[in-house]
């Protein structure tokens, strides 16, 4: 159902000087919008080259223009979309004349896809995702944002909420129509359904940390003692000059940030102080903050030289390798990098690439924090209808109130609130409504 709004108008692609602009319209004065511009209201979704004019017929620019009707267009409002020559100008000139019309305003940020999302266009995650979708940088953020776009997440909770809605709606019937033809013991149904239902939540739960790094990028951090090539280590992974390098030891001070796209997947380089003991309070400080974002990063590539111990113990994961690999007389034991001569870099990156997306491998549909904590919550109900499920009968009534609590964590997710599918089910499925 649309709702009644007033008509909004802006830029839809980026500003500035380009080939091509699109300026969109939407809302219930679009066909008296495109009369006005052009003279003529176009064929629904049939491209059509027009003449725009201002309100005193003065030639503003020849443009395409395309009619969504209502119902069938991105907001589901009537859509008038005017492709016009790229001109900032002409842009600008466009903007003016739509400004001055009578019941036309500047959409606000994010407008159109919130008027999309109150028509019933898509749901709360399908939101999320054309924003993550917009702001992917790597093959990887491009995938993930599509899958939750494309409206898979909101599959998976529809599902979940029709398996919830039918074990309460067996709970309820044996609550309040015992007496009627409705199964005697309703629990092994209802038991498979809630477990299936949490089994999955389990396994999605699990992935969002990964889904939210592919979305914010990795971090790997590049420890190691002073003057041992992290610097030049770093620059030579980025192409250019990120960091300072020097002879003299310590001269990183605060930790250096570089984002790259390793095989598909967005990471953040971390170059850090050398870790050593020092009098100098300003280069403590830089140790002890190299320490801290070194154990929070997700990946630690350590650079040791002379077969010394790293000052931090590496995780299993990590990636410890022989620094200033163009020095060394011989070949050295394991992997050995030189950032100066660019030494075991591609096998490094390799490296970095494997151990990052062997844990993509439990990657799950849902993406944000917000999405984990309505799973938490909603598994938490559900276990706790199971262990009330167990006592009997007579806590039927209590088990039924923490399944409607699982089904509202999940509508949550999808930014839906909807109690009437339970009467629905009941009517349906026992037909008890009489």
């Amino acid at each position: 159902m649309t709702f009644v709004t007033d008509t909004i108008f802006a830029l839809a692609s980026a500003p500035g000087k380009a080939g091509v602009a699109v300026v969109r319209v939407s809302g219930p004065d679009v066909p008296q919008v495109a009369q006005a511009l052009c003279g003529q209201l176009p064929e629904p979704r049939l491209a059509t080259l027009a003449l725009i004019r201002d309100s005193d017929g003065i030639r503003v620019d020849q443009s395409l223009i395309l009619y969504f009707p209502e119902g069938n267009s991105f907001t589901g409002e009537a859509v008038l979309e005017l492709h016009t020559h790229g001109s900032v100008a002409v842009v600008n000139r466009l903007l003016r004349v739509l400004g001055d019309m009578p019941g036309l305003r500047l959409a606000e940020a994010g407008e159109f896809t919130r008027r999309a999302l109150e028509n019933g266009c898509m749901d709360l995650a399908q939101v999320e995702g054309l924003a993550d979708l917009i702001d992917a940088e790597t093959e990887a953020q491009r995938r993930q944002a599509l899958r939750v776009l494309s409206g898979d997440l909101g599959k998976l909770a529809e599902q979940w909420r029709a398996d919830l809605i039918r074990a309460a709606a067996l709970i309820e019937a044996t609550i309040d129509f015992a007496d009627e033809d409705v199964p005697v013991d309703v629990t092994p149904e209802v038991n498979a359904l809630l477990a299936g239902v949490a089994e999955q939540l389990g396994t999605q739960i699990v992935g969002v940390d990964t889904a939210e790094r592919i979305r914010t990028g990795f971090e790997v951090a590049i420890v190691g003692a002073p003057n041992v090539g992290k610097s030049t280590l770093l620059n030579a992974l980025a192409g250019r000059d990120a960091a300072i390098t020097s002879e003299f030891a310590g001269t990183t001070r605060d930790v250096i940030e570089v984002r790259m796209d390793l095989g598909g997947l967005p990471v953040t380089l971390l170059d850090t102080a050398g870790l050593r003991e020092t009098d100098d309070h300003v280069e403590g400080i830089g140790i002890e903050l190299a320490k801290k974002r070194a154990k929070q990063a997700d990946l630690r590539i350590f650079l040791v030289e002379g077969g010394n111990v790293p000052e931090i113990a590496p995780e299993p994961e990590d990636i410890v390798a022989t620094a200033k690999a163009d020095t060394l007389e011989g070949a050295p034991d394991g992997l050995a990098v030189s950032g100066k001569s660019g030494q075991g870099v591609q096998e490094l990156i390799a490296g970095v690439q494997a151990t990052l997306a062997e844990r993509t491998g439990n990657l799950g549909i849902a993406t944000r924090e917000r999405h984990r904590v309505s799973m938490i919550r909603a598994t938490e109900s559900l276990n706790a209808a199971q262990a009330v499920l167990a006592l009997g009968p007579d806590q039927y009534d209590i088990a039924a109130e923490e399944l409607r609590t699982a089904i509202r964590a999940l509508d949550s997710i999808v930014g839906r609130v909807d109690v009437e599918n339970l009467l629905d089910e009941i009517f349906s499925s026992f037909c008890i409504g009489k």
